[in-house]
């Protein structure tokens, strides 16, 4: 059984949402409200004006970036859910009659390639998105008439590749629209699943590229996949864990009393919060050092997974005037490297990230719009 719901007939990787039993995102969930209330609480007119970060365009003059029309040639609203690089994406379109949900590649000159079609009626949703020796490797699953949700692994090379079946032996999956949903390792597929039978632990599978014999590790907790070999757990009050799998040995974070939202392979993100002002997000290394101050005016994490590429925290700051008019949030990044909080964009609805691409949606007079900025030629 997945642990995923959506509504509506177009999946969007947004929508993609653990049970609210699984605690590995409670923390980002409460964090963001308190900001929220904090923010309230600081009137506009005792705030003092803060200089605006650079521009993307300014830092990182050399980086790739596009856009993507929210709509195919055939007039079917698209939503991406991997980008291979700032304009070639993988990604869910409606046919034009309704009745399926078409995965798709669309080539950077418009150009449509159907992966997989799945009838609506199914609510079929994709998720975990990875590349795997020149190959893209995602989970679908569909729902059954009696409510069951069946989830199955598929790969297909890109950009035309026939798609094959990889397993369906796939248990209970626990997917959090995080880069770690599938980790690839030594020729095999790993992800979590939630243990049967209510028990207080953690299913890790895993199963060969090409498919085979699923095999299945139980550890006690409630654990996501990090980098490569570590689980990660969910922060609480102001601790987390670190687990390797290759050695058993566990790495405990200590972010001396402050909300512990969530730890990568590298950093851990910190919320510090005040009852006189707004939140303020931070990083620190899992060891507990190298703290750094990320942004104290309210902006919070804008994705599940922590400092990505090892370097860039991406963020979502509250509305100014500029943003508040075109209805949206401020895209914020703080590049670890030059130690600096840089402006991405202005009015955005939704964002995401994968594979080293960050996306973004704007809305332009009615039609949908998606923005990419590849962190990796940064």
């Amino acid at each position: 059984m997945v642990v995923h719901r959506q509504s509506g007939p177009v999946p969007e990787p947004s929508r993609w949402r653990p049970r609210q039993s699984v605690r590995g995102v409670l923390g980002l969930v409460a964090a963001v409200g308190a900001a929220g209330v904090l923010v309230a609480q600081v009137p506009d007119r005792l705030r003092s004006p803060r200089p605006r970060p650079p521009a993307a365009e300014v830092v990182w003059p050399h980086a790739q970036r596009a856009q993507v029309p929210g709509v195919l040639s055939d007039g079917a609203l698209y939503s991406p859910v991997y980008f291979l690089d700032e304009r070639v994406s993988v990604g869910t379109a409606s046919d034009p009659g309704g009745g399926e949900v078409r995965l798709v590649v669309r080539g950077a000159d418009g150009a449509v390639h159907v992966l997989r079609r799945l009838p609506t009626a199914v609510a079929p949703r994709y998720a975990g998105f990875t590349p795997a020796g020149g190959q893209l490797v995602w989970a679908e699953s569909v729902t059954g008439r009696d409510g069951t949700v069946r989830t199955e692994l598929w790969r297909a090379g890109l950009p035309g590749g026939t798609p094959r079946k990889i397993t369906g032996d796939t248990g209970r999956v626990a997917f959090f629209g995080s880069d770690y949903d599938i980790v690839v390792e030594s020729g095999r597929l790993y992800w979590t699943a939630e243990a049967p039978g209510g028990q207080e632990a953690t299913e890790v599978r895993s199963v060969p590229v090409g498919g085979g014999r699923v095999e299945v590790r139980t550890e006690p907790g409630t654990w996501t996949l990090s980098g490569w070999p570590w689980l990660a757990s969910a922060g609480s009050s102001g601790r987390a864990r670190l687990r390797s799998m290759d050695t058993a040995q566990v790495v405990t974070v200590d972010a001396a009393g402050d909300m512990l939202d969530r730890c990568g392979p590298g950093w851990c993100r910190v919320f510090v919060l005040s009852g006189d002002g707004p939140v303020r997000s931070e990083l620190i290394r899992v060891d507990g050092s190298q703290r750094r101050r990320v942004a104290d005016d309210g902006a919070t994490a804008a994705i599940v997974d922590v400092a990505v590429l090892d370097r860039f925290e991406v963020l979502l700051a509250g509305s100014s005037t500029v943003v508040a008019a075109n209805g949206g949030r401020r895209l914020l990044v703080y590049d670890l490297k030059v130690r600096r909080l840089i402006s991405v964009a202005d009015a955005v609805a939704r964002v995401f990230y994968r594979g080293g691409v960050l996306w973004w949606s704007t809305a332009i007079g009615e039609s949908i719009a998606w923005h990419t900025l590849d962190l990796r030629t940064v």
